[in-house]
């Protein structure tokens, strides 16, 4: 017998892909927008709190759902580095322009390839180390230390990639108890409960145009992941995964023409040398699963 394997779509993933970058972008320039008045840890629990009206239909599943006591462990710990990844992000749109909080963003597949094999003990092969190396090297250009000054919004940006990379990792191990559905939703709630305290601790008056702008960001923030989540069901990550560095266009045009903030080659140059890195990790490992699993299995 042998076992049918879904039909794959390459441009509707590119299509899905294309709607999922239009929404990461929308949603950062939201968050720009209201970055200067509102607090970035009162804008980040404003924009899970608003974004929890999305998880009622599942509530049902969460109250029957039964943790372990380690799933419970481990979401607490992902909700934790979640936080402070998310709070360092929303520091860092009010501090750094769009185009460059883009960029970096590319660095959080590179630390998730390095903590997998810190902390996972998966093999990282030596064209993998060189992938990562031009990673590096093309954050060492967006940075250019000793060449400009490296602002708060910089540091921000390293650590929010270190905290969101944490984050995968620990879903990757919950994956393993609870579906992925589960695993966003229980990220969805910890994340609004810890934000909570650091958001009451700086509140400010939050007008109803912040409020209506901070929802549709929530909203955006869902559904870029539902469109991530088509686009990788219609085909293959090595085939979708080249269509997000146009959000680093999109990101530079919006920041230049909405935000006037100035075109930076060289955080262009840097963005594209971490995206073919990142390109490069993901055909590889694309390329090893095609080795381990066979396309048909007879029984």
């Amino acid at each position: 017998m042998t076992s049918a394997k879904p039909p794959e779509h390459p441009v509707i993933g590119i299509l899905w892909m294309l709607a999922t970058g239009f929404l990461f972008v929308a949603m950062t320039a939201g968050v720009k927008y209201v970055g200067p008045d509102v607090p970035p840890a009162q804008s980040a629990f404003l924009r899970f709190a608003l974004g929890l009206v999305f998880l009622l239909p599942m509530l049902p599943a969460l109250l029957r759902m039964r943790l372990s006591r380690s799933a419970i462990w481990l979401t607490g710990v992902r909700g934790a580095v979640h936080t402070v990844g998310v709070i360092l992000w929303f520091y860092a749109m009010t501090q750094i322009p769009l185009a460059e909080v883009t960029a970096m963003n590319y660095l959080n597949p590179i630390y998730v390839t390095l903590g997998a094999a810190l902390f996972l003990g998966e093999r990282l092969a030596a064209r993998r180390l060189l992938a990562v190396a031009a990673a590096l090297f093309g954050a060492i250009l967006i940075l250019r230390p000793g060449f400009r000054e490296i602002s708060p919004g910089h540091i921000a940006m390293l650590g929010t990639a270190a905290g969101l990379a944490a984050s995968y990792l620990i879903a990757k191990r919950l994956s393993g108890e609870m579906g992925a559905a589960m695993v966003v939703a229980l990220l969805s709630l910890s994340v609004t409960v810890l934000l909570a305290p650091l958001a009451w601790w700086v509140w400010v008056p939050v007008t109803a145009h912040q409020m209506v702008v901070l929802f549709l960001v929530a909203g955006a923030a869902t559904a870029a992941h539902y469109t991530m989540t088509r686009a990788f069901a219609a085909a293959p990550v090595t085939v979708t995964q080249p269509v997000t560095f146009l959000q680093l266009l999109w990101a530079t045009l919006l920041g230049a023409f909405v935000f006037h903030e100035p075109i930076d080659g060289w955080v262009i140059l840097g963005g594209g040398i971490i995206m073919a890195a990142v390109l490069f990790i993901t055909w590889r490992e694309a390329v090893l699963r095609r080795r381990i699993v066979p396309a048909t299995v007879e029984t």
